[in-house]
């Protein structure tokens, strides 16, 4: 996603402690995350749908990469032969990778097929133009100019990308993953041209057929983000560390028939309720469920960087929070004002660099899931607006924003409140693991540089 995404710029460098693989079950790669402070784009909500110790890998091998984030995730690696190096935004909301294919004044990096011995386009005849897209929000088609298998992707922020279907070897380190199929786009309208000029594309990382983790074969894989400092660590791939506590998994939700609002290869979680403090908010399960639309599926998306809730959750939760944190916080009164429009809860926090006041006290918000739950507290409960000052107060809004005023018929769970979490995504056995962690420290645990 896209406003909702972190503004996170990973670059990933690998450091690979095996030389020859293909990406089996059995590899594993640990990649080490950086944070860098940006302007947060609108976010990459790419259904269209959806708007109305030491470190001991149990798996046979571990490889590093390093990746930066801020509020895009992104990896650099190398793709094409010669290898051309490319930085991709990693995106667990998105199934296709892609990348810019053709020069344009606001690219700074783009991959240039014509030079790559290794690039072949998939012909729109190709029984895989339609078998392997069938997941995808707008269906290939065939691009008229050159029998290319033509692809095109939407955003909900307007942004749109489109292109021709193309294998291609991946480069990871020294190994190569030869006939990766990816798009290769060549044209496209971007509502943030400037955070789109640091990247290259995109690496697609959901549960459809052609997205990465898919393609390379991966059981699973995991992330941790230090809410402390700018590290943090990307692995793909199985393993257990002697120092991780035990993950409390809540198992995917899958619905097999098509629906209109509803995402079938995103990584859908059910909430069973929300708890403010010690108090549980007074909301029937009903309000969280699906509905026969689909509308109201509960995302985990490490492409949008706060977490949207539709709206009478929303409401209930902002009015509870609201309650118990009267005397403690002062509330910004401009009703005018809606922080990425769809957060109007605010507070004026004294201190214009620093807030003066702890924000250690305040009332820890938790989603309670089957099997697990995933607790807000402190800092990640409100986030400083860039350079808006009242006098000498900050303006500091509430982390969870109203889906509905964004026209989203889903709850998005965004990467900002899963700071300090061991995000574990388990393809096989169809689940997804937290566990509280310092994720700056499980970074030093790993060895991973940044």
């Amino acid at each position: 996603m896209s406003s909702f995404r972190f503004l996170l710029h990973f670059t990933v460098f690998l450091l690979l402690f095996h030389q020859n693989f293909s990406f089996p079950a059995k590899q594993t790669l640990l990649l080490p995350l950086k944070t860098i402070l940006g302007q947060p784009p609108l976010a990459y909500l790419r259904n269209s749908k959806l708007s109305s110790s030491a470190a001991i890998a149990t798996a046979a091998t571990t490889n590093k990469l390093a990746f930066h984030h801020n509020v895009t995730l992104t990896v650099s690696l190398s793709v094409g032969t010669p290898p051309q190096n490319v930085t991709m935004v990693l995106d667990t909301g998105s199934e296709l990778s892609w990348l810019h294919c053709k020069k344009t004044p606001n690219l700074n990096s783009i991959f240039t097929p014509q030079t790559s011995k290794s690039y072949k386009p998939l012909p729109c005849a190709s029984p895989v133009c339609r078998t392997r897209t069938r997941d995808l929000s707008v269906p290939a088609s065939c691009d008229p100019n050159n029998k290319l298998c033509h692809v095109a992707v939407s955003y909900a922020d307007a942004s749109s990308i489109e292109g021709n279907l193309a294998y291609e070897n991946f480069v990871i380190g020294s190994s190569t993953r030869p006939g990766f199929l990816f798009g290769c786009m060549d044209s496209g309208f971007s509502s943030n041209s400037d955070e789109d000029s640091k990247t290259t594309g995109l690496m697609g990382m959901n549960r459809g057929s052609l997205s990465f983790v898919s393609q390379m074969g991966f059981p699973k894989f995991s992330y941790c983000i230090s809410g402390f400092d700018s590290s943090g660590v990307l692995l793909l791939g199985d393993a257990r560390f002697s120092w991780l506590k035990k993950l409390n998994y809540t198992p995917l939700i899958k619905i097999s028939d098509p629906l209109p609002y509803f995402d079938r290869v995103a990584y859908t979680v059910q909430p069973e309720g929300i708890k403010v403090g010690n108090k549980m908010l007074n909301l029937p399960r009903s309000a969280f469920v699906p509905d026969h639309t689909g509308a109201g599926q509960t995302m985990v998306d490490s492409g949008t960087q706060f977490t949207f809730l539709m709206g009478p959750v929303y409401t209930a939760l902002r009015n509870e929070f609201l309650q118990q944190t009267r005397g403690v916080l002062r509330v910004y009164e401009d009703p005018n004002f809606v922080f990425q429009g769809a957060m109007d809860l605010c507070y004026r926090v004294a201190g214009s660099t620093q807030p003066q006041v702890s924000f250690s006290n305040l009332p820890r918000v938790s989603l309670m899931f089957q099997g697990a739950e995933m607790s807000v507290s402190g800092e990640r409960l409100l986030y400083r607006v860039p350079g808006m000052n009242k006098g000498s107060d900050s303006v500091y809004c509430f982390t969870f924003g109203n889906s509905d005023l964004l026209g989203i018929e889903a709850f998005v769970i965004g990467h900002h409140h899963q700071q300090n979490v061991w995000m574990e995504f388990d393809l096989v056995n169809s689940r997804v693991g937290f566990a509280e962690i310092r994720c700056d420290l499980a970074r030093q645990k790993l060895g991973v540089g940044l």
